[in-house]
């Protein structure tokens, strides 16, 4: 079965304007499917497979777009919010007419890898917590990090609520009064990092996220800054993603 769309709504999505303005274009014999001028912009269409054409311009349809940012930090992780700058008020014009949405949340205060897309199901698939996703971090911890410290994390660490978290992986980098450690979690609880680091008597000062997945942030990237994910790393998160749902369905 073919996946028809509207083409109102497919020039639209491809940032041609609104549904209105798109409209008028159609009425005005502006829009053409496959070299035929149209007169109805509610007409389905499949647009993997057949040619559009506005304004004498042909459509180079996407109906997905994955995006890699590294969060800054006093940036939220949402898609609108009246107080706050959003990680998709920052992204440039040509994106912003692709309803996409972060996959998961970073603090407001944490910085790092981000993914940003429209993809739905890989999205779902990325946070279910049936797929074990890792998520890397690195942190600065107010306190000296013990190997007691990396045990109760290897077990699961009591939160305050009394939740018990999945075993996390724990890796003292440098520690004196302050350490730095990488941590490894697979599953996305409300400030899991921080709460984690509470429980056994410290303070996160900084938190990064470096990977998600095979997903690795880009060095090359300051904050703030983002670009689209290669092929190659959108194939292998994808195989990683898909692989990880069927060893667990065995």
């Amino acid at each position: 079965m073919r996946e028809t769309q509207r083409v109102d709504k497919i020039l639209s999505n491809s940032g041609f304007g609104t549904r209105r303005e798109i409209k008028q274009l159609v009425k005005s014999g502006q829009v053409k499917v496959d070299g035929e001028v149209i007169d109805d912009s509610g007409m389905h269409v499949d647009p993997k497979k057949s040619q559009i054409e506005i304004s004498g311009q042909k459509l180079n349809y996407r109906q997905y777009i994955y995006i890699m940012m590294n969060k800054p930090a006093g940036v939220i992780s949402a898609t609108f919010d009246d107080r706050h700058e959003t990680v998709i008020d920052i992204l440039s014009e040509e994106y912003k007419c692709f309803d996409l949405f972060p996959v998961g949340r970073l603090d407001i205060d944490t910085e790092g890898l981000l993914l940003i897309t429209n993809d739905g199901q890989l999205a779902h698939e990325i946070l279910s917590p049936k797929k074990y996703v890792p998520k890397r971090y690195f942190a600065f911890i107010e306190g000296e990090v013990t190997q007691e410290d990396v045990k109760r994390f290897e077990e699961g660490v009591i939160l305050e609520d009394g939740y018990k978290t999945l075993p996390a992986e724990l890796y003292i980098l440098d520690r004196d009064v302050n350490s730095s450690v990488d941590v490894v979690i697979y599953e996305g609880k409300f400030h899991q990092v921080k709460r984690m680091f509470e429980a056994v008597g410290k303070k996160v000062k900084f938190l990064k996220r470096v990977t998600m997945g095979n997903l690795v942030l880009d060095k090359d990237l300051a904050p703030g800054e983002f670009r689209e994910l290669t092929q190659d790393e959108l194939s292998n998160l994808i195989n990683e993603v898909r692989s990880q749902k069927e060893n667990n369905l065995n």
